[in-house]
């Protein structure tokens, strides 16, 4: 169900005294969704810490150091406006026959792939969406989207997830299988599927929809406080 109008108050109070939109609630999920959308990016190829945002403030924050050599392949974010909740988790369940998957509760994630180098995260871009990897995290539904940047020439016969070189995708599932893994521990992580650019596409709308369920306009409320002052 919808948040009413007065339960965005604390958020709305914080956020009419800053100058930039939420990276999560303030910036639009994008008008060509699900298939080109726009990304907030986190973390970069050349990072040795790995930074999320804050999902109160909406300022970048470190997570945790990089506990091993390996190191993001390509830049990671989160796609504003989306939510992995009931149905995330429900299209999970389904795909994986489990009744127990839960959503993480935390925005969509996507990898973007672009030929030109991206100094660092804390900015937004522009992509379009090729395939995911049903990632599964301590029984929480965890899915990597996979996109590549809106008009990178290099990029452009890259349209579905089968287009990319095997290596590409290895190379993306080990870093995932292990970015969260303790030291002498298994890790955490699986990768229950591998999907192409329609499942991936359906995964973007449902983690609308279910931010939407969740919040309902305040990212339109969000947005109107920016010109009150």
């Amino acid at each position: 169900m919808a948040q009413s109008p007065n339960s965005s108050r604390p958020i709305l109070k914080t956020r009419s005294s800053l100058s930039a939109a939420h990276p999560w609630h303030g910036v639009p999920i994008g008008d060509e969704m699900p298939g080109v959308i726009n990304c907030f990016i986190e973390v970069v190829p050349h990072d040795t810490v790995k930074f999320e945002l804050e999902k109160f403030s909406g300022i970048l924050k470190v997570d945790r150091p990089q506990l091993f050599s390996n190191r993001c392949p390509m830049p990671y974010g989160l796609v504003p406006q989306t939510l992995c909740l009931a149905r995330v988790a429900a299209r999970c369940n389904e795909v994986t026959h489990r009744s127990d998957i839960v959503g993480d509760g935390d925005p969509m994630d996507i990898c973007v792939v672009s030929e030109q180098n991206i100094p660092n995260g804390n900015i937004l871009m522009t992509a379009r969406v090729i395939g995911g990897l049903r990632m599964i995290d301590r029984d929480e539904a965890d899915d990597k989207i996979i996109a590549v940047l809106k008009a990178d020439p290099a990029y452009l016969d890259w349209q579905d997830l089968r287009d990319c070189p095997r290596p590409f995708i290895d190379r993306l599932k080990h870093y995932f299988l292990t970015y969260k893994q303790q030291p002498g521990q298994v890790s955490p992580c699986e990768i229950a599927e591998e999907y192409g650019v329609e499942e991936a596409r359906q995964m973007v709308n449902l983690a609308h929809q279910d931010y939407l369920d969740k919040f309902g306009d305040l990212a339109t409320l969000l947005r109107n406080t920016m010109r009150l002052d």
